[in-house]
């Protein structure tokens, strides 16, 4: 089958395929041998009645769309290994002429690979923002370790304040009538925590062991429950016991207890050298994803729509999987945010295309500079992941198929990518002022090609050529064949 290729912009080809009539009438003709059976044709049982006759009974295009079904994939799959085109997008067909005794023309247009016009990569400036740890900073974590080996006193002597852990009864009503999940025995609940409906907690300020207590509160409008969300309510509460937590002094024995430090000086210094490293590491970190950052902008490249919408799914699944970790759906989510599913796409949409661009880019850098990963540098990169799981290098190995190893194959690459283009940088530390606020003091969001999901499932993944030459992707319809053929007169 005869086809040629024109590029339309936005990176889109336009595919058009001429089917010779001998090729489309035997198309039809296995189409025919195919449908026959599912067709009810009085007189004759089902699978008997002649092709002219159904063709008679339903119109001459009644094989058609079967046809082409069967003609289009080896055409598509021919012109993409041909062109070397990589598409990344479901193929669009629409049919041109289509009559009986004729060759027929059909087109299909898909988005391709864009073309990558990378920019300076190489000997980029760069600042690393160090920040030096603070007396506060130590204070916390130390605070945090006293907290951590605080025990619990009971308070019998006074009424509950704020701090307190309290054990408590409750049963909550709405117009007098209880409703579902409102209702337990013996919970505890921390005072000023705010784990409670707002309200809750600060009406049990005051109570007494054994005094029972109406609070009246009101539910969130943005509720998980919608049922509850907006709703007045009544908790009728029974306060049994007040515990409250007694920290120990901060000393040497303290050190000793919660460390291998027999001094609360060398403890102390310990804290400081590692909450140092932390934020160094931090530093290093935010440092080389501004670097890669400066890179994907030094590239020019227009993201197709359809790899966009790709990513956009792939958040918004991680999402999904999240929210349902915290028991929450992603429609309760939603609701409490007061969103549709569209608008958190379009929220989330320029982040996407970042995501995608800067695939593309690191992607384009491996190419030019002819990066490749050995078996070594897999293995370095599935350890990672091998030991928060609790597995060996070679069981987690053993769970993966060829095309995931091939996906981990692919990280490697983007590792020793990143890594170059850091080795090849100009890096200048710069000590901070605590009382200046730098922008890359927040988390890096990283966008280094594709996530590594191993942690969370074994994603197959494979490259956009291989999906290609395995087997195109559902053609979708635009095509007006049957109505079509009637109108360009086709006969039976």
């Amino acid at each position: 089958m005869e086809h040629t290729v024109e590029k339309l912009s936005g990176n889109k080809v336009k595919i058009t395929f001429t089917a010779p009539a001998a090729d489309f009438e035997a198309a039809v003709q296995t189409a025919y041998l195919k449908m026959r059976g599912q067709i009810n044709v009085p007189g004759f049982r089902k699978g008997k009645a002649p092709r002219r006759l159904i063709e008679s009974m339903f119109g001459s295009a009644v094989f058609y769309d079967e046809a082409l079904e069967a003609l289009f994939p080896e055409a598509y799959m021919e012109a993409v290994r041909e062109n070397d085109l990589k598409p990344v997008s479901r193929p669009e067909v629409d049919v041109e002429t289509i009559e009986k005794g004729k060759d027929v023309v059909f087109t299909c247009e898909v988005y391709v690979m864009p073309e990558v016009k990378l920019g300076e990569y190489k000997g980029l400036e760069i600042t690393k923002h160090i920040h030096p740890v603070t007396d506060e900073q130590i204070d916390a974590r130390l605070e945090q370790e006293r907290k951590r080996v605080a025990r619990s006193v009971d308070v019998t002597d006074r009424a509950l304040e704020n701090g307190d852990k309290a054990e408590l009864d409750y049963s909550g009503s709405v117009d007098g009538v209880k409703f579902d999940g409102g209702t337990a025995e013996h919970q505890t609940l921390v005072i000023g925590s705010g784990s409670f409906i707002p309200g809750f907690e600060e009406q049990m300020v005051g109570m007494q062991i054994g005094e029972e207590r109406d609070l009246n509160v009101t539910f969130p409008e943005k509720y998980h429950s919608d049922e509850l969300a907006g709703k007045d309510a009544v908790f009728h509460v029974k306060l049994h016991a007040i515990t409250k937590e007694e920290l120990p002094e901060l000393d040497d024995d303290f050190a000793s207890e919660v460390s291998e430090f027999d001094t609360l000086a060398e403890f102390r210094a310990d804290i400081a050298k590692k909450l140092q490293e932390s934020s160094d590491a931090h530093a290093e970190e935010a440092a080389k994803q501004s670097l890669v950052d400066t890179v994907v902008n030094n590239a020019e490249v227009d993201v197709p729509a359809p790899m966009v919408d790709e990513k956009l799914d792939d958040m918004m699944q991680q999402m999904s999987w999240r929210m349902q970790q915290q028991g929450f759906t992603m429609e309760q989510y939603l609701s409490m945010l007061g969103q549709t599913e569209a608008q958190m796409r379009d929220m989330y949409r320029s982040e996407a295309e970042g995501n995608v661009k800067s695939e593309l880019v690191i992607d384009e850098i491996i190419k030019v500079e002819g990066i490749d990963a050995d078996d070594e540098d897999v293995d370095k990169l599935l350890t990672g992941y091998a030991e928060p799981m609790g597995q060996t290098l070679e069981q987690l190995k053993s769970s993966f198929n060829e095309g995931q190893l091939d996906y981990f194959k692919h990280r490697a690459r983007v590792t020793k990518a990143l890594d170059m283009i850091w080795e090849n940088a100009k890096v200048t530390d710069e000590v901070c002022d605590h009382d200046h606020d730098h922008e890359d003091e927040k988390p890096a969001k990283k966008r280094t090609t594709k996530k590594a999901k191993a942690e969370e499932t074994a994603v197959e993944e494979t490259t956009t050529e291989a999906a290609a030459e395995e087997a195109p992707a559902k053609p979708k319809r635009t095509r007006k064949s049957a109505k079509k053929a009637e109108e360009t007169g086709a006969e039976a």
